[in-house]
């Protein structure tokens, strides 16, 4: 009686880990196909930014450009005979902003004096320091 009731249970032992191992099976096919379609995902992305990649090189084409701000902006095109040496091009004005005019007008646009600049040395403090 005792070897039905563990034949009974070894029979089902062996078909609950047959279930397992099939359970296992499934889902290792499910992540593999998971796994495939990521890397369709990763490659068709790829893809697409190589495609992007080109279109801009394209778009970007110094003789596009040229022909797109002569279009547009009526600009004429820099060539050879336009260059210039350093000493022939204009001064540059200083600018001075709104405040700095201001402070101008004022006479407050000198640098001031600090007492570190008069003597040297930093300035010192009005209390008297104590002597350890």
């Amino acid at each position: 009686m005792i070897t039905r009731y563990l034949n009974l249970l070894a029979i089902v032992a062996l078909v609950g880990s047959a279930g397992y191992a099939y359970s296992i099976k499934y889902e290792t096919m499910r992540y593999s196909a998971d796994i495939q379609k990521a890397k369709h995902d990763i490659q068709r992305e790829r893809d697409s930014i190589g495609m992007l990649r080109a279109e801009w090189a394209r778009l970007s084409r110094p003789e596009r450009v040229q022909a797109l701000t002569e279009k547009f902006f009526d600009y004429q095109s820099v060539s050879v005979d336009q260059l210039a040496k350093a000493s022939e091009l204009p001064d540059r004005v200083a600018k001075v902003d709104m405040i700095g005019r201001k402070l101008e007008s004022l006479g407050m646009a000198e640098p001031t004096v600090t007492p570190r600049d008069e003597r040297g040395a930093p300035p010192r403090s009005s209390t008297p320091s104590s002597n350890r």
